[in-house]
Parts: C-alpha cells; sequence; structure tokens
C-alpha cells in the first residue's frame, strides 16, 4: 500500500507511544496498540478503553478503501482510471470529500496547494510516472494540464477535466484524510481517547489517560539531515498535526548532481527551493494539515503569515531562513501555547 509515495516530507515524531500494560498508576484503563506498514510508510495507533481490543481488521479495511479510491500507485484505483481518462468513473464519498477539500484549500492558497499538479509530480521524478528532461519550455507546456479550476465534480459523482490529459495526485492531503477516517472508526467504536500516526502525522483525541495528561508530541529539527534530532516538544488534545519539509525528500540527478527539492511550485510548474524549511500546521482534521502545510512550504512566506492571521482554525510552526541564512522560527499564539516548556 503505497499512496506515500509522495511528494512529502514526514517531520513529526511521537515521543510518548510506549506506556508499559503494567504501568502501576494505569486504574482501569487498557492500552490497545496496532502498528504496521501502510501507504508506502509505518502506522501506529494507541487507543485507550477499560478493556482490551483489537481492530487489526477495520484499520486494515480503512486502508485498503482509501487506496482503492485514491492511490496513484493502484492501477486499478479510481484515481488511477480517471487519470488514464476513464470517464464512466462513479467516485466514492470519499473521493468527493478530499476533491471538494482540495478545492477549498487551492482557493485560499491562491492556488498553491493543488492536486492536478500530477504530470509535474510525475515529470520531475516524484509520482509513479517516468522523469522527464524539463527545461521551461517543456515546463510551460506541462502547466495547460494543471490547474484545480479545470476539473469539476458532477452532481452524479463523476470527474469531468477540460483536457483529458489533466492527472491527479491527492497525496498531500490523502494520508492526512486516511488518518481522520481511522479515527473516526475509532469514534464510532466509542473510543474516546486515542493517537493515531501513519508516517509522523496525526490525529490525537482525549488524552493519555494512563498517565493522566495530554498526548507529547515531537517535531524534528529541519537542519538535522541525517538521523533525527527534536526541534520542539508538544501537548495536543482533540486535533491534527502535520509537517512538510524539503530536507529528506529528493532527487538527485545522475548526470549533472543537480538537486531536486520535492516541493513542487503548481504556479511556476518548477520544484522549489524557497526559504521555508518546514512547516507544521496543527488544524481540526489531519486532511487539513496536511494539505496546508503542503502550500505553505511553496507559498512566500508573508503570504503564509497573511493566510494564517484569516485561517483561525489553522495552528502553525513556521522555520525558515531569514536574507542572512539565520534559522529562524514563526509561531501562532495557538500552537506556542503547545509547546512543552524546557
Amino acid at each position: 500500500m503505497d499512496l506515500s509515495r509522495s511528494i512529502r516530507i514526514v517531520l513529526v515524531a511521537i515521543l510518548v507511544l510506549a506506556i508499559a500494560a503494567c504501568t502501576p498508576d494505569k486504574g482501569s484503563w487498557e492500552r490497545n496498540f496496532n502498528y504496521g506498514g501502510a501507504l508506502g510508510t509505518s502506522y501506529s495507533i494507541t487507543y485507550l478503553a477499560p478493556e482490551e481490543l483489537n481492530y487489526q481488521e477495520e484499520i486494515d479495511s480503512v486502508f485498503q478503501v482509501v487506496n482503492q479510491s485514491m492511490s496513484t500507485y493502484w492501477p486499478d484505483s479510481d484515481i488511477s482510471r480517471i487519470n488514464r481518462g476513464d470517464s464512466t468513473v462513479l467516485v466514492d464519498a470519499m473521493f468527493q470529500e478530499v476533491f471538494t477539500l482540495s478545492k477549498e484549500v487551492y482557493e485560499k492558497t491562491q492556488g498553491y496547494f493543488d492536486p492536478t499538479v500530477g504530470v509535474l509530480v510525475n515529470a520531475w521524478g516524484f509520482g509513479p510516472g517516468s522523469a522527464m528532461a524539463l527545461d521551461s519550455t517543456k515546463v510551460d507546456s506541462l502547466l495547460q494540464y494543471v490547474g484545480f479550476e479545470k476539473v469539476n465534480l458532477t452532481a452524479d459523482g463523476r470527474v469531468t477535466k477540460l483536457n483529458p490529459a489533466i492527472s491527479f495526485d491527492f497525496n498531500a492531503i490523502a494520508k492526512g484524510y486516511t488518518i481522520d477516517r481511522l479515527a473516526y472508526m475509532l469514534d464510532e467504536k466509542g473510543i474516546d481517547h486515542y493517537l493515531v500516526e501513519v508516517g509522523g502525522e496525526i490525529v490525537a483525541k482525549g488524552q493519555n489517560m494512563i498517565k493522566n495528561k495530554a498526548w507529547v508530541l515531537g517535531i524534528d529539527d529541519p537542519q538535522i539531515e541525517q538521523g533525527r534530532r527534536l526541534k520542539v516538544a508538544l501537548e495536543l488534545r482533540d486535533g491534527a498535526l502535520a509537517s512538510s519539509g524539503n530536507y529528506r525528500k529528493f532527487r538527485i540527478d545522475s548526470i549533472t548532481g543537480e538537486k531536486f527539492v520535492h516541493t513542487i511550485d503548481p504556479i511556476s510548474g518548477f520544484t522549489k527551493n524557497s526559504r521555508v524549511l518546514s512547516a507544521s500546521v496543527i488544524a481540526p482534521s489531519c486532511a487539513e494539515a496536511d494539505a496546508f502545510a503542503t502550500a505553505f512550504m511553496a507559498m512566500e512566506l508573508e503570504d503564509s503569515k497573511a493566510l494564517l492571521k484569516e485561517e483561525k482554525q489553522l495552528e502553525a510552526y513556521l522555520v525558515y531562513l531569514d536574507q542572512d541564512q539565520q534559522v529562524r522560527e514563526f509561531v501562532t499564539e495557538g500552537f506556542q501555547k503547545r509547546i512543552i516548556k524546557n
């Protein structure tokens, strides 16, 4: 299951997950834990309940149905068929939800979050397609296939495209959406305290009742290219956290040795080395956090700050380089309140 051979990099590391079942102060709470591999990455799901539970079958089912709907690496998935020009596909409710949210984020970010960037993702060598030798002329020719205003979702669940060559890539939102679906599954089971993590993106609900404290998470230092070192630790209750960055996900041209970062600017069509090293976003849903974190890597820093001022439901922690190449931080007030002081 490989949705997340995506164009994104995961920065979030969970600090507190391994709580022994025999912890003396756990009271009547049982720690239930499932982990494994999915979407091309790893996942770990902790859920607390009065009794021992195992929702592995339900977890596997969520990954299965999301992949079938939105994996660009599954040839028979709905999105792959649509990308090949199959206009007979009737997409499911999940696809419709992701499409609708993508359109909202596309508009709010002035086009910097754009899932129709698929043709560029493939051309730059970050997708399932073959990489191409690109110059400004070739990129300009590909841009005619990019733009979320060129696609539409009909009332009966069909996707229409102005040009059949337009290619969707939901990888910058689908992993977050999958986490939301896993959280919804736990909600339906009556679980009030859980931590769902896939590839470092997280949804937290309630708190760690065994420790009687909020779930504690960590954000990696984007300047560490090998291994990892925490930049900050924070508490999270009833929210979602996703991060994006350039420092580990890149491709080296075998001939020129040139480094191409994974963030693709859908406006220019080129990969982008921006001043922003990493973007971590807290939002009501992980799909939103996922999408906005991706957009902030492509947007100019001042534009991101302006958007955050308008979007009150978002909190963010941005690490960037100033004009003197010194590392700086921009932290919204709500995010700052969650950071654990040393």
